[in-house]
């Protein structure tokens, strides 16, 4: 979980992070706890869920690495879809509202969420966000978790969808690297390929069996928000799962995000 990086462990009620003392405590002792607090976690990311599906939002949750483009890829897609869809930003950062700057400059609302030494979201910051949202005027409600490939994967925010970035910079090798961030995965989207040319360590290939390495069915799409190429797939992919959405509620099906069933090193090592 995050008890080496400064994080801590998140509860619901409070935003304070602390660390287990590694002292005189057993793995199982630390697993109650971590699960505990999961579980809390997990409840309020379905009440999250439940307001988001009420008003019919589709709440997309975008994790990856930092400078992998996650608000370049934001802002190509309201630019493509704010005459379609009422769109909406949640961003999230250890500090500044810079990304919350940059959404809100292509004329659609973003909520900022510092989180301080906190390297991820939870679902009770969020749930705090959404309280500044009129969520009766929003389809398409964007979460830009905090840049980092561990944490993020193992918090339920009440989104829908997970879609993890994965730039042509960083290597074709880190679905491999961070099986449990790419399993949560519902798509993989490859970023910067217009950098394809200059960067040749790089291969989309190996990227994608790398992916299927670590059994991810997530599907994989390459994107350039520099080029344009692959942002009419990607808005595509979009409409299609807001139309899902759409088709669910009358039903009351509530959608949930895939999550990786692999036990965490704490787990691995309680048992």
């Amino acid at each position: 979980m995050c008890e080496t990086c400064g994080c801590g462990l998140t509860g619901v009620e409070s935003h304070a992070h602390q660390r287990l003392a590694p002292v005189h405590r057993h793995e199982h002792e630390n697993l109650m706890v971590l699960t505990r607090l999961l579980a809390h976690n997990d409840e309020a990311a379905r009440h999250n869920r439940s307001h988001l599906d009420e008003h019919g939002v589709l709440a997309i949750n975008i994790m990856s690495a930092p400078g992998s483009g996650k608000t370049s890829l934001l802002e190509a897609t309201v630019q493509r879809l704010r005459q379609q869809y009422r769109i909406c930003v949640i961003e999230g950062d250890l500090a500044t509202d810079n990304d919350a700057r940059r959404i809100r400059a292509q004329g659609v609302p973003a909520v900022q969420i510092n989180t301080g030494n906190a390297c991820h979201l939870d679902a009770s910051m969020v749930h705090r966000a959404l309280h500044e949202i009129r969520l009766a005027d929003v389809d398409l409600l964007f979460i830009e978790n905090v840049g980092n490939l561990v944490c993020p994967a193992s918090f339920d925010l009440g989104q829908h969808r997970n879609v993890v970035l994965l730039s042509v910079t960083e290597g074709d090798d880190k679905p491999e690297k961070y099986p449990v961030m790419f399993r949560a995965a519902d798509l993989v989207l490859i970023a910067k390929t217009d950098l394809l040319a200059h960067i040749t360590e790089f291969s989309i290939e190996r990227a994608e069996r790398s992916l299927r390495s670590i059994a991810s069915a997530a599907p994989a799409m390459g994107v350039s928000c520099r080029s344009g190429q692959g942002i009419d797939a990607w808005c595509e992919w979009l409409q299609a799962e807001h139309h899902a959405l759409s088709q669910r509620r009358p039903t009351s099906e509530l959608s949930r995000p895939h999550h990786d069933e692999q036990p965490t090193q704490i787990e691995a090592e309680a048992r």
